[in-house]
């Protein structure tokens, strides 16, 4: 029976960083089933589910420290168990384009909740516009919105509440 761990690292960006990371967890004998690997400013940040024997797993865990202290990263860990398929839900997929300010992730995420929907990834960045060189913020959202929520409400609710903050957005369906 498989067993599952989800790794945290933050620290300094290298080119090494994800070769040496995955390295260790090959070399263990476990698997990257999920991950999500970034640069923010100059950090590399990972977080990663891994998967394998309860043996592989264990080993994985007790390389950990050295693994930290040879990349520099540090690295936080927590057992987990596979997710369980989500039952009577659509994934949606929502993106958002505004002007940049603070608070937009936290009036989006609010929505959302205020909704009982879940957030299943987000990922947000910021730019210059092309022409202007106006702070831009973007971000894309992949929700579950429960099978008895009608789509069409949801969908209008949502699009006033961007009209009332001046957001560009978009929801529909993940394909």
């Amino acid at each position: 029976m498989l067993q599952y761990l989800v790794l945290t690292a933050l620290g300094e960006n290298s080119p090494r960083a994800i070769e040496q990371f995955s390295k260790a967890v090959r070399d263990c004998g476990c698997n990257i089933t999920d991950s999500r690997m970034t640069v923010l400013g100059n950090e590399f940040a990972a977080v990663m589910m891994i998967a394998g024997t309860w043996d592989a797993i264990a080993k994985i865990e007790d390389q950990l420290p050295r693994l930290g202290q040879d990349t520099g990263l540090a690295i936080h860990r927590k057992r987990t168990t596979a997710r369980k398929p989500a039952a009577a839900q659509m994934p949606y997929a929502i993106d958002v384009v505004c002007c940049d300010r603070p608070g937009v992730v936290h009036d989006i995420a609010k929505f959302i909740a205020d909704n009982d929907i879940q957030i299943q990834d987000m990922y947000t960045s910021t730019y210059q516009a092309m022409h202007t060189q106006t702070p831009m913020f973007s971000l894309h959202m992949t929700i579950a919105v429960p099978t008895n929520v009608s789509i069409s409400a949801l969908r209008g609710e949502f699009m006033d509440f961007c009209d009332r903050l001046n957001l560009d957005a978009i929801m529909e369906p993940v394909k």
